[in-house]
Parts: structure tokens; C-alpha cells; sequence
């Protein structure tokens, strides 16, 4: 079974512009991404998804290797759904790294892929943390999601969910942790699947691989993936480099 990464890089996001190329201790952040990513032993190969010729540019200075797709690609699954269609890798599974998360860890990628080797009916594998706060709870900005007794999504969403009628039972959240796993076959589906209400309804793509009977599979993981969202979080990030001796 052969394991590619993807890291789709968008060089004009919404909240951050040309945060990619943002330097964090004197490297762009997406090298540090790069460097994160070829740690994983259980990726056979680890390529950039990239709009730019800027950001070639600096691909090029650290080696890295990319292919151009659209600036029209909305998502991130959308480079890997476009790169996937022209042919350009050959791949069983196919890892989705935003071009912004530097910390995720090798462990955290064996706990997305746990399965992946045994796993005949999936479609998607994906991450979820126990929700540890209240105010997690109730930020929209913090996606839930309900699984099955084997462990598949159920539905995803901004609310907090499952709803407990009653106040006194032992109340159990989940959180979805991000970090995505297509078989390519899935890819190939996502491509023509049209949008539906409910991703309309609470803007989260993975509702419509769920609306088409796509199946998620969820692993549970203890980490937390810190993304670079805003200017201030690379202030954070050159602390946790410090503190956590990522160098």
C-alpha cells in the first residue's frame, strides 16, 4: 500500500494572506511543514499542492517538491481531488497536511493510519478528541462530531452535539481533530459530488462525503493540531518551538 502527502498550499488565504511564506525563526512556515512531514516513516513520498509561482520559488530553495494547481481550488481537498485527476501521483492513500499546521507528529499520523492496512469499506479516515472545556463546547469554531458503534462519523457539526436531556447523565463530547486520509478512489468521487444543505448549512465539506454515503472512519487521538490561523499565532508557535525543543 503506498501512502502519499499532499500538503495544499494556498498563497492568498482569507484571514492571513501569504501566511505560508511567513517566516517563523528565519524559515518560511511551509519548510517547516516540509521538514514535519518527511519525519513520517509511513509516508512513501511528500509533495506540495501549490497556486503560486511565488511560492515555487521558495519551494525550490529548500527542495521540496510541488505541482501547480488551480487558484479557483477552494479547499484543500480540492488540490488533492485536482492533483489526483490529472494523474500526477500514483498513490493508494493520499494524506491531506495543511500547508500551515507545522506540530503534527509522526504519532499522530500512525493514529490517522492505524487502520488504513485493514480497513476495506472506508473511504476516509480522520482524527477526534475528547472535548476538554467548556468553552470548547460552545464555540462554533469547534467542530463536534457523533460516531457509531464501529467508530464511523456520524454527523459533524458547530453545535454542540449529542444533545443530553437529561442533566444528570455523564455528558461525552467530541471534537474533530482536522487531518484527513482519502483512498484515491475516494478522491475521484469527491470530485463530482455536488454540494449539499448541510454543508451550505454549517460550511464543513466533510457533510457532503457523508450526504453521498461516503464513510469516515475515526480515530481517537490525544494531540491537538495548532494551525497558524492569524499573525499572532506565530508568536505562539516560535514559543512552543522553544518550549518543546522542535528544532
Amino acid at each position: 500500500m503506498k501512502i502519499v502527502c499532499v500538503i495544499p498550499a494556498r498563497l492568498e488565504s482569507t484571514r492571513f494572506p501569504r501566511k505560508i511564506l511567513a517566516l517563523l525563526k528565519g524559515k518560511p512556515l511551509i519548510q517547516w511543514v516540509w521538514e514535519s512531514a518527511r519525519k513520517v516513516s509511513r509516508f512513501d513520498e511528500v509533495f506540495f499542492a501549490i497556486d503560486s509561482h511565488e511560492t515555487a520559488k521558495v519551494v525550490d530553495q529548500f527542495g521540496a517538491p510541488f505541482f501547480m494547481t488551480s487558484t479557483n481550488c477552494q479547499s484543500g481537498t480540492d488540490r488533492l481531488v485536482e492533483v489526483v485527476n490529472k494523474n500526477l501521483i500514483d498513490a493508494d492513500i493520499v494524506v491531506n497536511w495543511q500547508a500551515d499546521e507545522p506540530f503534527i507528529t509522526p504519532e499522530m499520523v500512525n493514529e490517522l493510519l492505524q487502520s488504513a492496512d485493514k480497513d476495506r469499506d472506508v473511504d476516509v479516515w480522520s482524527l477526534y478528541k475528547k472535548v476538554s472545556s467548556e468553552e470548547e463546547r460552545s464555540s462554533p469554531h469547534v467542530v463536534k462530531v457523533v460516531l457509531d458503534a464501529k467508530g464511523y462519523a456520524l454527523y459533524f457539526s458547530r453545535s454542540l452535539i449529542p444533545f443530553y436531556r437529561d442533566e444528570d447523565e455523564r455528558k461525552i463530547f467530541n471534537k474533530h481533530v482536522g487531518m484527513y486520509a482519502y483512498t484515491k478512489k475516494a478522491l475521484k468521487k469527491i470530485s463530482i459530488l455536488p454540494i449539499c444543505e448541510l454543508e451550505k448549512a454549517e460550511k464543513l465539506e466533510q457533510l457532503r462525503f457523508l450526504y453521498h454515503g461516503l464513510r469516515i472512519k475515526m480515530h481517537e487521538t490525544h494531540q491537538e493540531i495548532f494551525g497558524i490561523d492569524l499573525p499572532e499565532h506565530l508568536v505562539l508557535a516560535e514559543k512552543k518551538l522553544v518550549s518543546e525543543v522542535f528544532v
